[in-house]
């Protein structure tokens, strides 16, 4: 199980095999994993062509995050919403991740946005006409809406007033509780100034004024700041009833277990690269084992943390990356040709972290797989 990258020699260690098959779901915290797309290794799925693709693969891996107690959050950044699935292959995704979700009784949340509106700028009137549009494809799929943030919304400069008054509209429109969205400039330069401000303190003034003057409409909140005590104050203040879902994909274990004043559900991309040890994780917290929760997570935060660093929205190619080693895809291709969004060298550190936090199943299929992807990368020892 030797292989040579291009950072050197390696041999897997099979952590991967000592997790618990699937199993019954975990009932102390909520875990949503945001799902990355399976491209159709055969088509044209080169920068700036139409997205096609594998659906099978894709509702496979989903099936595969719903056997270990997760949650599927669907269309959302990880399955390259904004950087190749356009809104027609998004919707599509959304109606037969849905109805798979029905057939084995699994959870699913869905992304709401406004990227069926062509680039550049939009008037308030037509984003909240595409807000709301999304909004009723998600309800009628029977998914939990997530009102993710809008790149548009964002260009416009709008203040917090302008926040308060199409948010409110949407809230005021919905039939059912829906998840906001707080996406960070680390994931998404464009969405700089979200909230009406770029200033966190203020922009989060403007979401708990929106969560309270709308009782019940509101499910919850998925931040992604990537800022442990930023959440921590955030949550602390929010109303009874009113989630904090994770999307600090540098700090969760410590979010997810919380503290005496309570601890943040997830909506995560990591969860869908560490599906098993995490399953193992959540687990052990439902039995108060804090040490093994502990160190069940440790190892893979070293992982999340790489498969995260800078440029950050390029992690969805780590992610690609690991389901092919790990044996939920037959291919390292990617919607638009994101497979080309980081470099051997980051992808081979990949394989050493991912080894160590026993996210691979399967070492000798891993080994193969690592070997015959160094050969291209220009590895010729």
């Amino acid at each position: 199980m030797s292989v040579e990258l291009p950072d050197g020699g390696f041999s897997f260690t099979g952590a991967g095999a000592q997790w618990a098959a699937p199993g019954g779901r975990f009932t102390g915290r909520i875990g949503y994993a945001a799902a990355h797309v399976v491209a159709d290794p055969l088509a044209e799925n080169v920068p700036g062509a139409a997205p096609a693709p594998d659906w099978e693969a894709t509702l496979a891996f989903r099936r595969h995050l719903w056997s270990y107690g997760f949650g599927v959050a669907e269309a959302m950044d990880t399955a390259q919403r904004g950087m190749g699935l356009d809104y027609p292959a998004a919707r599509e995704l959304i109606h037969r991740s849905a109805r798979e979700a029905a057939a084995v009784g699994g959870s699913i949340a869905a992304g709401v946005a406004t990227d069926q509106l062509p680039a550049g700028p939009a008037t308030p009137d037509e984003i909240h006409k595409a807000y709301a549009e999304q909004l009723t494809d998600v309800q009628q799929a029977g998914a939990v809406p997530v009102l993710m943030c809008s790149r548009h919304l964002a260009a416009t400069g709008a203040g917090s007033g302008q926040y308060l008054d199409l948010y409110g509209r949407l809230l005021a429109e919905t039939s059912t509780p829906v998840i906001l969205h707080w996406l960070g400039p680390a994931f998404d330069p464009l969405l700089t100034g979200y909230w009406g401000s770029d200033d966190p303190a203020r922009a989060a003034d403007t979401v708990l004024e929106l969560i309270a003057a709308h009782p019940g409409r509101v499910d919850g909140i998925k931040l992604s700041l990537l800022d442990l005590d930023f959440e921590v104050a955030l949550r602390r203040r929010l109303p009874a009833g009113v989630r904090l879902y994770t999307g600090d994909d540098f700090n969760y274990p410590a979010l997810i277990r919380g503290d005496e004043q309570g601890y943040s559900d997830a909506l995560l991309g990591v969860l869908a690269a560490i599906a098993a040890p995490a399953a193992a994780a959540l687990r052990a917290l439902d039995d108060g084992e804090l040490t093994a929760y502990e160190e069940i997570l440790t190892p893979t935060v070293t992982l999340a943390r790489h498969l995260f660093a800078a440029p950050t929205w390029f992690y969805k190619t780590g992610i690609a990356f690991l389901a092919w080693l790990g044996g939920h895809q037959d291919h390292f291709t990617m919607i638009a040709g994101a497979q080309s969004g980081r470099s051997p060298l980051h992808l081979a550190r990949l394989i050493r972290l991912a080894d160590a936090a026993g996210v691979l199943p399967d070492a000798d299929l891993a080994s193969r797989r690592a070997r015959a992807w160094a050969i291209t990368a220009g590895v010729t020892a």
